[in-house]
């Protein structure tokens, strides 16, 4: 799955518009990598996340497609 709609999906960022700027910007970097929004997500990555003056950074456990919204944090773990 791309990463930016995995952040989507997870609701880890709102909206996919919003988390590909993200990516394009260089906000967005997995296992210490700074990666475009393209990228193939896969599960034991580590996706961190600048917000600002601050870093979400997240383990991903698992990659689904459509997942509920109650459910949608269970997709990762915050680290």
């Amino acid at each position: 799955m791309r990463l930016d709609k995995y952040l989507k999906v997870s609701r880890l960022i709102k909206r996919r518009t919003v988390a590909n700027e993200a990516c394009d910007n260089g906000r967005i970097s997995v296992n210490g990598r700074v990666v475009k929004a393209g990228y193939d997500v896969k599960v034991g990555d580590r996706i961190e996340i600048a917000l600002g003056a601050r870093v979400l950074a997240v383990e991903v456990l698992a990659v689904v497609e459509a997942v509920r919204k109650d459910d949608a944090a269970a997709m990762y773990k915050e680290v």
